[in-house]
């Protein structure tokens, strides 16, 4: 049975676990630091900063943008929200997290945000094991590049959310 993940904003409350969670030091270029996000997500209208939590403990973070602006006028943008910062602290990666979170961060998206149609987000393409693991929980790979990221060229996946028409 796969661990359940609930995902909840991050509040005063979590702020200081969920400031704790790190990625593995060859993931940062990557994903990057939470706090980074959180402070970002704190100047960007549409911005919301998620704990990931197994039990009573913050295992992940994922910042969600209401609409996937970075891909300026792309047209899987339109309609989509952009999932941003996805990670799984490194001490706890390898115990199927992931996958759990991506499943309940689906479902807290889609109920959020009913008029959305999908996910987007991008990918490094040097990130072989992430666009696995995406692929796995139902992503689909655009077939194009994104040349945005500072960490080089990156894929672009999206994933439908359940009222949308692939």
């Amino acid at each position: 049975m796969p661990p359940t993940i609930r995902v909840l904003p991050v509040d005063d409350a979590l702020r200081p676990a969920v400031l704790a969670l790190a990625v593995h030091p060859d993931q940062v270029a990557f994903v990057g630091h939470v706090a980074d996000s959180l402070a970002d997500v704190a100047v960007c209208p549409g911005s919301e900063a998620f704990a990931l939590l197994h039990g009573d403990d913050p295992v992940g973070y994922v910042r969600i943008d209401r609409h996937a602006h970075a891909l300026g006028d792309h047209p899987l943008a339109t309609g989509a929200v952009a999932l941003r910062s996805f990670l799984i602290d490194a001490t706890r990666q390898g115990q199927g997290l992931g996958a759990a979170a991506l499943a309940a961060i689906h479902d807290e998206v889609a109920r959020r945000h009913p008029d959305r149609t999908r996910i987007l987000l991008t990918v490094n393409v040097r990130n072989a094991a992430a666009v696995r693991a995406y692929q796995r929980a139902g992503y689909c790979d655009s077939g194009e590049l994104y040349h945005g990221g500072s960490a080089g060229p990156q894929h672009m996946l999206w994933y439908p959310l359940p009222s949308s028409h692939p």
